[in-house]
């Protein structure tokens, strides 16, 4: 029995002439170049020529998906879908206005997908690493209830939302790192390079050196000696800390429990924690899904193994008839305030609701406390930057005052 290969959607080049002989280029994604002709052909251009469009010599494909550009993709189908645009048509005036060509390519893709017959949630599952279990299954819910641009439209909102939190825990963190780095390589180009030629001066004077310019004439010598296995080290350690969290998850859960532990820092990620899971659960209940299968999903979208793992806890007791208010309270992760406004969603028959309440004053906690950690850490770091070049600088003017107030 004869097997047939389906074809991978291509892009294609294309130059033709429309009815006025005025001469036209574009692109277009299809399988084959004739099914590209035939359709410049059903709007009144002749083709001239089509033809694959050649790879970047660098390999690059344009750049990489992000959750925001899954979000406005979800923002812009919603939006068309509202105001009557069939699927199939919404994909191709979203993708047409696409700069992102893999954005773009995989857009299609869908649409081929949809336009062949298939549920959008089946074409969505095709690309699980930019659409994941969540998004696949509110789709496939909204399909099912034929609220889908409701479900689209809640499903931006709640993107948008954990990106910007994510954005701004990122912020808060990456530049007293960024800081810190910097202060590390100016501290190290003065140990190694600029160092060195004071001390041959030093030599050169014959008079003893004071106890703070020894010291940091030592570590001169010490990073000239061992700095790069000091760099290869450190190298080693970042990549094995990597690959143990990522092939590890008693060690991936060890880290982010110790994370919640760290002063400030942990307090704003156990709030991000709970406004993920709050968030992710009421949109996926509101849709429709059973709370059971909602904190399935939920429990591999908090950020968090230790609140992963709760979530997947708190389905277990669910699963055998337990209240979410009383699994939540067993967990001992989550604040009073937390279980007690599901506790009063539960018996009002709008969980769903009092969720979103919960997810969006912890996100506003976030956001106050990142802002507060944003401006409590820049004079810090001026501070410690200060402290950690003036040191150096010091030390090697110690020698040349002692000299002048002999003189």
């Amino acid at each position: 029995m004869a097997t047939t290969t389906q074809l991978e959607p291509t892009v294609f080049l294309w130059q033709g002439r429309d009815k006025r002989g005025t001469k036209l280029k574009g692109q277009q994604i299809a399988t084959t170049p004739n099914l590209v002709r035939a359709e410049l052909r059903r709007q009144g251009i002749n083709p001239i020529s089509v033809k694959k469009k050649p790879k970047p010599l660098l390999g690059g494909a344009g750049s990489r998906i992000s959750a925001k550009d899954i979000a406005v993709f979800s923002r812009q189908l919603a939006t068309m879908l509202k105001s009557g645009v069939p699927l199939v048509t919404s994909m191709q005036i979203i993708s047409g206005g696409l700069k992102n060509p893999r954005m773009r390519v995989m857009v299609d893709k869908i649409r081929a997908e949809v336009e062949s017959g298939s549920a959008l949630h089946e074409a969505l599952e095709e690309h699980p690493v930019q659409f994941d279990e969540l998004y696949t299954n509110l789709v496939k819910a909204g399909e099912s209830a034929g609220v889908l641009d409701t479900i689209l439209d809640n499903i931006a909102t709640h993107k948008e939302r954990i990106e910007s939190i994510k954005g701004k825990i990122r912020k808060a963190l990456y530049y007293p790192a960024a800081v810190i780095a910097v202060a590390i390589i100016v501290s190290s180009i003065l140990l190694i390079y600029v160092i060195p030629q004071f001390e041959g001066i030093f030599k050169s004077f014959g008079a003893d050196l004071p106890a703070f310019t020894k010291m940091v004439v030592e570590a001169s010598r010490f990073m000239r000696a061992k700095g790069i296995y000091l760099l290869l080290g450190f190298v080693a350690l970042v990549i094995a800390f990597i690959m143990a969290k990522k092939r590890s998850k008693r060690f991936a859960y060890f880290i982010d429990h110790t994370a919640l532990k760290i002063p400030i820092v942990g307090v704003i990620l156990e709030q991000a924690a709970i406004a993920r899971f709050c968030r992710t659960l009421a949109i996926t209940f509101a849709a429709g899904v059973p709370l059971v299968d909602a904190l399935q999903i939920v429990s591999g979208a908090t950020g968090n193994r230790v609140f992963d793992n709760a979530a997947a806890k708190i389905r277990e007791d669910v699963a055998v008839g337990h209240q979410l208010q009383m699994a939540m309270q067993q967990v001992g992760v989550f604040p009073t305030m937390v279980i007690q406004m599901a506790s009063i969603g539960e018996e009002a028959g709008s969980l769903d609701e009092m969720l979103i309440k919960v997810a969006e004053a912890y996100e506003e906690e976030v956001n106050n406390a990142v802002d507060a950690l944003s401006s409590l850490l820049e004079p810090l770091i001026i501070v410690f930057v200060g402290i950690v070049v003036g040191t150096m600088v010091i030390a090697m003017y110690l020698p040349i005052f002692k000299m002048a107030a002999v003189i």
